[in-house]
């Protein structure tokens, strides 16, 4: 059964409003939440043998509307990692010190060394999103972010970095229903935000900039993967069945590399015992001798 929708070629074309939101028809939510216990157990197994192994890192694009499940998607599917190691990024709007750089300047310096994992909460693909449907900047410019977006992708994959980019697709009736959820909710009112709304006002605006930048942006080294959000235990089981699926085929490697580390430190560790055996043996003698009469 297909979780997500996944685009990986340059120029596909992409139709936000043919993918479903809500989770395949079959798909029952108890059944999805034992699977996902098993993915998440599965998941730390192999965060830690890329920990060890230290020859990839794993860097995880979170893209939604507002309300999508971002920070949701952060708690329940990368909750489950080791924490060390683990770092999540939220990109606000850019400082007036990031502004005086390039746009990705910030971004890559949030990039996870190997062996890490990086969560980017929102992420590069805001220069190409909301200021195009704000007009922030001209449009010769924006058209270039294109291209070096995929060139610091390809730079981040060159260089042992697995990138996976999930878009969280939600229908603008989830949206709505989560917006007027948190006014009620005292304890996520402080996500409350007027600009929310305003955004919501320009929903094929957004759907536009996300099909274009979906579409210019894949690669088979950093693929896209549209998922149906609607549903957040189906969203969860989604998201974490996909980093596993990436995740796997470096599990032999992974492991072939720790065990080859492991070989190399016994025999420095018998190197040093037998180093440290002589220097008993020289002490004693030297004893036995100053003891003779």
């Amino acid at each position: 059964m297909k979780l997500v929708t996944a685009f990986d070629s340059p120029g596909e074309k992409v139709r936000l409003d043919k993918i479903p939101t809500q989770p395949p028809p079959k798909m029952q939510k108890a059944d999805a939440k034992a699977r996902f216990e098993e993915l998440d157990e599965e998941l730390f197994a192999l965060q830690d043998l890329m920990w060890g192994a230290k020859t990839h890192s794993l860097l995880v694009v979170l893209q939604g509307r507002d309300a999508a499940g971002k920070d949701g998607t952060i708690k329940h599917v990368v909750g489950g990692l080791n924490p060390r190691g683990v770092h999540v990024a939220s990109f606000r709007p850019p400082t007036e010190e990031e502004l005086r750089h390039d746009f990705l300047w910030r971004v890559h310096r949030r990039t996870p060394e190997l062996g890490e994992v990086s969560i980017f909460n929102r992420s590069h693909y805001e220069d190409v999103l909301v200021v195009r449907v704000y007009g922030l900047i001209e449009k010769p410019l924006w058209k270039l972010r294109y291209g070096h977006i995929n060139d610091f992708e390809a730079l981040l994959a060159d260089h042992g970095c697995i990138v996976l980019k999930f878009f969280l697709h939600i229908s603008p009736e989830e949206q709505e229903r989560r917006l007027l959820a948190r006014e009620k909710d005292p304890i996520d009112s402080w996500k409350l935000s007027v600009q929310d709304w305003k955004d919501r006002e320009k929903w094929d605006e957004f759907t536009e900039v996300y099909e274009d930048a979906i579409s210019r942006c894949a690669a088979p080294h950093a693929p896209w993967l549209v998922v149906p959000s609607d549903a957040k235990w189906f969203r969860n089981l989604a998201v974490a069945e996909t980093l596993v699926a990436a995740l796997r085929p470096y599990r032999k490697k992974w492991r072939e590399t720790l065990e080859e580390r492991g070989k190399i430190a016994r025999a420095e560790l018998e190197a040093f015992r037998r180093e440290q055996q002589e220097k008993r043996r020289g002490t004693n003698k030297r004893r036995s001798i100053a003891a003779s009469p």
